[in-house]
Order: structure tokens, then C-alpha cells, then sequence
């Protein structure tokens, strides 16, 4: 892969965006002629915009952005598509001489693509069935026939992420074959020519970004938003966005606003814990301390790197 030479991770509110921004507006970023992919698993929906903190159309008029607004939420839309969709955008960028550069926190998607990570096929009657199973017996349940299919994969993942081990499953049952045997598998990290540097926050000081965020996307319409892709139609796999199915929850008065809002906070620092860990595995990556202010903090180390 010929493409993007800098990656800018971690995990949710920890101002990433911003600081790709400040990154691709620098001088050294309009020289390169920087773009940004996004490597989110949900800024793909359109319509899905305040939950999932997708870039203003501000930022996209400054910078372009990439694999933003691929699919309707109605739709579904996995890795082996990001991973096919990002090599043409880096293409494209390349062929007009510029530079693409990866933000986001959704780390399988960004290995999919800087690895060449050997993606498996979809079975979606198998999928559909498995998602079904997932609502009724939890994801603990499923994990438990994951262990006894492919005890590899099963003790590579949190028995509660109901995503991962319901694909873990639809390929162990759609292809015949162990979900851990394609490829070599997320837990081998090659050389790259990808500078990978991820945002360290304090634990606590996150936890208090995520909720002033939850906070800010319900002030600007979130459940606004909600009602209107609710009536168009949301696919399982937009729902599993935070935020999202807790204002679905609300909508359909299963919970009062207080507990969705409170429920989603939670459920986005558990997921914030998650992320971090998916990237500390990896010894590729650089850790960049944050204390307050990503732009000023962080910026000026990165900017060299387009040079």
C-alpha cells in the first residue's frame, strides 16, 4: 500500500477529528494536499450525523473527507466494504497528487486496510438468523457457541460485543471453516509505512468529554434525528450506534429520556475502554499524551510527518 503515511486513533471524544483538521489545514497539510478518510464504522449511514459526530459541512468544505455518507442506514455495511471503498478513495486521492490521512476509532476497519487483512465472505441468511438469536439469548449466549466452534476467536473477544461474535459465528457457519483461520489475523502486526499515533486522556477526564458530548448531541436534535431515520427504515447494524438505539428505546417508551441519556454515556465509556484496549494491543502505535487541548498539544509533532 503506497497510501496514507500518518493515522490519527483513539478512542471516542478524544478529538480526533479536530486535530486532523488542524493537521490537513497546516501548511504542510495544503502543500501535501491532505484529504481525510474516515475510519468510523458508522459515519458511513447517511443521516446518521449528531450521533456519530460526523465532521460539519464546514470541515467537509475545507478538507475532503472520505467514506463519510457511503450507505443509507437502512442498509448494512461491513469491513470487507470499507476495506474495498477506502483502497479506491486512497487511489483517487494518489491520482491527483494528494495525501490521504485515516482518523477514527473503529480499529479493525483501519487494519483491514493498512494490513491487508484477508476478509471473509458474508452469508447474510446465516447473519440474519444469528441476529435474531443475539436479541433473544444475548451476546453472552452466542459467545458460548463461538467458544466450542472456534475457541481461537472466542478468547479474542468480549464475550458482550455482540457484533464481533455474531460475525465470528456467520463465518464459522457460512464457510465451514474457524473464523481465526483466515488470514493471519488481528493479532499480527507487520510493517507498515503508516504512523499510527493514538490520544491519551486521563480515564476520568474522558469519561467527563463523553458525557458533556452526549449531553451536546441531544441539545442539537439527536432525537430529532432518530425519529427521522426511524421512519425510513434503520438496518441492526446502524442501531448498534451509541446513542441510537437509546433514543430508539425512548421514542417507543421503553425508558424515559433521563435513563436513555444516562444508558448511553455509560455504554459509550465502556466502549471507550474497549477501544482503548483494541489499540494498546497494537506495538505500532504511538501514544500521544493529552491534557487538555489535542490541537495545540499534539499538532505540531504531527505536522512534520507530511514532510
Amino acid at each position: 500500500m503506497t497510501g496514507p503515511r500518518l493515522a490519527i486513533l483513539g478512542p471516542t471524544a478524544s478529538g480526533k477529528s479536530a486535530l486532523a483538521m488542524a493537521v490537513a489545514t497546516s501548511e504542510a497539510g495544503r502543500r501535501q494536499g491532505v484529504e481525510l478518510l474516515s475510519v468510523d464504522a458508522m459515519q458511513v449511514y447517511r443521516g446518521m450525523d449528531i450521533g456519530t459526530a460526523k465532521p460539519s459541512s464546514q470541515d467537509q468544505s475545507r478538507v475532503r473527507h472520505h467514506l463519510i455518507d457511503v450507505v443509507d442506514a437502512s442498509q448494512s455495511f461491513t469491513v470487507a466494504q470499507f476495506q474495498v471503498e477506502s483502497e479506491r478513495a486512497m487511489r483517487d486521492i494518489e491520482s491527483r497528487g494528494g495525501t490521504p490521512l485515516f482518523v477514527g476509532g473503529t480499529g479493525l476497519y483501519l487494519r483491514a486496510v493498512i494490513d491487508d487483512l484477508d476478509i471473509p465472505g458474508q452469508w447474510p441468511k446465516v447473519r440474519s438468523r444469528l441476529e435474531h438469536e443475539l436479541a433473544s439469548v444475548g451476546p453472552e449466549g452466542l459467545h458460548r457457541r463461538l467458544v466450542e466452534l472456534d475457541p481461537t476467536a472466542a478468547s479474542k473477544m468480549e464475550p458482550t460485543n455482540g457484533r464481533r461474535v455474531v460475525r465470528a459465528l456467520e463465518v464459522c457457519e457460512g464457510s465451514g471453516r474457524p473464523f481465526s483461520s483466515f488470514g493471519p489475523g488481528v493479532d499480527t502486526y507487520p510493517d507498515t509505512v503508516v504512523r499510527q499515533v493514538a490520544l491519551q486522556w486521563d480515564r476520568k477526564v474522558l469519561a467527563q468529554r463523553i458525557e458533556r458530548r452526549v449531553h451536546d448531541m441531544i441539545g442539537r436534535g439527536l432525537l430529532d434525528e432518530v425519529t427521522g431515520l426511524m421512519a425510513r427504515g434503520m438496518s441492526r447494524t446502524a442501531l448498534q450506534a451509541l446513542g441510537y438505539k437509546e433514543m430508539v428505546d425512548h421514542l417507543e417508551g421503553q425508558a424515559s429520556l433521563d435513563e436513555a441519556v444516562a444508558t448511553t454515556i455509560r455504554r459509550t465509556r465502556q466502549f471507550a475502554v474497549r477501544q482503548e484496549r483494541w489499540f494498546r494491543r497494537d506495538p505500532r502505535i504511538e501514544w500521544m499524551p493529552v491534557e487538555d487541548d489535542p490541537v495545540s498539544e499534539v499538532a505540531p509533532a504531527l505536522v512534520g510527518s507530511l514532510t
